[in-house]
């Protein structure tokens, strides 16, 4: 297994403004299920992730919602990272990351955009409400690396390229008809660094639409263009709990929705627009 999902390295001589970019060498632990020539969502969106925590940070400040738009297939050359602070303010701002990938001629392409809102804190202790906690949590399991086939989930993902980076462990859900999973990254995001929580949770949310399915892989893909997270606390990683379902609609895509938690309690909700295709 790999030892990181990415490699920091020195800007390409012929790149023009290297210095307001981070450049990273993606290594086999991003490979995708859907094809060998490019990263799974969850990498990328966990690197995204990095580079807006790191933007101005503010401890009066936390992410509440961050959304990460795939522009087109994620590449294995060189991939590089730049932030912008879209809205500043003292108790609301937006923070937004580009991820790019060189192409064969040298150049860059946009391929993948995050971007952050960031919301004052504040003692909301006396009104909380919480769904209920998933149990039993990780501590109590005993995951497995990848994602493997039990009489429960609806696909065996085995342990190809990402999915063979992750640990899981599967409990009853209350959405859908599949099991919820307890995931976590089993190697750092950028090698030589301690992977945060956040960092940890962005990187596997991703994966919800193929735990919240029962479609077959060689039948139907069900690729998603897409990922939102909706937070109601700060999250404590490094295992996040899914409970997800994929719902397909009738005119060649669906959306996959689903509960989000860590050891603690539930953290939120993700959403991801689906794009169905017949193999």
């Amino acid at each position: 297994m790999e030892s990181c999902y990415y490699v920091p390295i020195d800007a390409p001589s012929a790149v023009d403004d290297p210095g307001s970019w981070e450049y990273f060498q993606p290594t086999d632990g991003t490979q995708s299920v859907w094809a060998s020539t490019m990263q799974h969502g969850g990498p990328p969106s966990g690197l995204l992730m990095r580079a807006l925590a790191r933007r101005d940070p503010d401890p009066n400040q936390t992410f509440t919602r961050v959304t990460t738009e795939i522009l087109g297939p994620i590449g294995l050359d060189v991939n590089r990272v730049r932030t912008e602070v879209i809205r500043p303010g003292r108790q609301i701002s937006l923070i937004g990351a580009d991820l790019e990938v060189r192409q064969p001629d040298g150049s860059f392409r946009l391929v993948a955009r995050s971007v952050g809102w960031r919301l004052r804190r504040a003692d909301t202790t006396a009104i909380v409400e919480d769904p209920g906690p998933l149990t039993p949590v990780p501590d109590e399991l005993e995951p497995v690396r990848g994602v493997t086939s039990n009489v429960d989930l609806g696909v065996d993902w085995g342990t190809i390229g990402f999915i063979g980076t992750i640990d899981s462990a599967t409990v009853v859900g209350r959405a859908g008809d599949t099991p919820a999973v307890w995931v976590r990254p089993a190697i750092p995001l950028v090698g030589g660094e301690e992977i945060t929580d956040l960092e940890s949770i962005f990187t596997v949310i991703d994966i919800a639409n193929g735990l919240g399915t029962r479609l077959q892989i060689d039948e139907w893909t069900w690729m998603n263009t897409d990922t939102t997270v909706h937070l109601t606390r700060i999250p404590r990683g490094p295992w996040v709990g899914i409970d997800a379902d994929l719902v397909q609609g009738p005119d060649g895509f669906g959306a996959t929705f689903a509960d989000l938690h860590d050891r603690t309690g539930f953290i939120g909700r993700s959403a991801q627009t689906v794009l169905l295709e017949r193999r």
